[in-house]
C-alpha cells in the first residue's frame, strides 16, 4: 500500500444517544472498534482530523493504524454515518484485522484511458454503472483501487464484473453478480437518457431523513 494512515482515538465509557450528542458538540465523533477476537470498544475521534483523512479516497480501502489511548492497532473502516444535510460525520465503525484472516472490503474502480477509447473517438461516451467492487482478500493483498482499462472499448461495448482482472490474492465477494454491468460505451444521447432515468428513480424514492446513530 502506498498510503499510510494514522488516526488517533480515545476510549470512552458512556454510551447512548445523549453521550453521543455531547461528544459531537465537543467536536468529537463517537465510534466502535470491534473484531480480532477482542471485545468491542467504544471510542471517540477528533472530527476535524478524521474529516481531513477522509478527503483522500484511499482512506476507505486501506489498512489504517488506529491509536487508541496511544496503543496502535491495524484496522479497516467498516461503516460510516454522515449527517444527511450537513458536513458532519455522525459515527464510525472500525474492524480490527489479523494478517492471516481474509477481510471483506469495498474498493473503488479507476477507469483508465477513457478519452482514448475507440467508442469515445467515434463520438460516444463512457457510462459508469458501477464505481466500486466488493472483494475478499488477506490484508496484505488489499488494493487501494481496481484499474479497468477502457482503451479498447468499442461503441456499444460493455464491461461486466466478470471481465475485470483482479490483482493476485484478491477474489470477488459472493455478493457481486459476475454478469452485472460495470461500464459501457454509448452514444451521447443514450447516456443523457439513462442519467435522466436515474434521476427520476431517485426522486420517486423515500425522502432521506436525519438518521442518527442509535448510540
Amino acid at each position: 500500500m502506498s498510503e499510510t494512515f494514522e488516526i488517533k482515538a480515545q476510549s470512552r465509557r458512556d454510551g447512548g444517544k445523549g453521550a453521543s450528542r455531547r461528544l459531537r458538540r465537543a467536536g468529537l465523533v463517537p465510534g466502535i472498534l470491534y473484531g480480532g477476537g477482542t471485545e468491542p470498544a467504544m471510542i471517540s475521534l477528533m472530527h476535524h482530523e478524521l474529516a481531513h483523512e477522509m478527503e483522500q479516497e484511499a482512506f476507505f480501502s486501506s489498512i489504517l493504524s488506529l491509536k487508541v489511548d496511544g496503543a496502535a492497532e491495524s484496522v479497516v473502516l467498516k461503516d460510516l454515518q454522515r449527517h444527511p444535510a450537513k458536513p458532519f460525520i455522525l459515527h464510525v465503525d472500525f474492524q480490527r484485522i489479523r494478517a492471516d484472516e481474509k477481510i471483506h472490503m469495498t474498493v473503488p474502480i479507476h477507469f483508465l484511458n477513457e478519452d482514448e477509447s475507440a467508442g469515445v473517438k467515434l463520438g460516444g461516451s463512457i457510462l459508469h454503472a458501477l464505481t466500486e467492487l466488493a472483494v475478499v482478500c488477506l490484508p496484505k493483498d488489499l488494493p487501494e483501487a481496481i484499474d479497468v482499462d477502457m482503451k479498447d472499448m468499442e461503441l456499444g461495448g460493455v464491461v461486466s464484473v466478470s471481465d475485470i482482472a483482479l490483482p493476485a490474492g484478491v477474489e470477488l465477494d459472493s455478493s457481486m453478480d459476475p454478469e452485472e454491468r460495470v461500464a459501457s460505451a454509448v452514444k451521447i444521447e443514450e447516456k443523457a437518457e439513462e442519467e435522466a432515468l436515474g434521476v427520476e428513480e431517485a426522486e420517486e424514492g423515500p425522502a432521506e431523513g436525519e438518521e442518527e446513530s442509535t448510540e
